[in-house]
């Protein structure tokens, strides 16, 4: 992976119809079109994106999980953020969207929190 790359690995969650997207690398307007495929791909009920490996998400990867998330919401299912770094997190609560996403700190609290 290079540093300009972003990798998803896939996985079952923990509870029926839960799907884990484990990102690693930047999620920036040059890395996002591999995340926006495969959340437009994906039929789960919840969808938890692991960003423990994401080291800084840009505006236009904001915007990404934005559609991610309103995807979700607009077809009844739930989409939950996992394990974002400090930077990330100041990026989220600077656009004033942490009211907004579900975070959580652990793939095992995202997959309790969410049915």
């Amino acid at each position: 992976m290079t540093e300009n790359s972003l990798s998803i690995t896939r996985a079952d969650g923990g509870r029926a119809g839960q799907r884990i997207f484990r990102l690693a690398g930047p999620l920036t307007l040059s890395t996002l079109f591999p995340l926006q495929s495969a959340v437009r791909e994906e039929s789960c009920s919840a969808l938890l994106v692991d960003l423990a490996g994401v080291p800084y998400v840009d505006s236009a990867g904001l915007g990404a999980l934005v559609g991610a998330l309103v995807r979700f919401q607009r077809e009844s299912r739930q989409l939950a953020l996992v394990a974002p770094n400090q930077r990330v997190r100041a990026l989220i609560q600077m656009s004033n969207l942490h009211s907004v996403f579900p975070t959580f700190g652990t793939i095992e609290e995202a997959e309790s929190g969410l049915r």
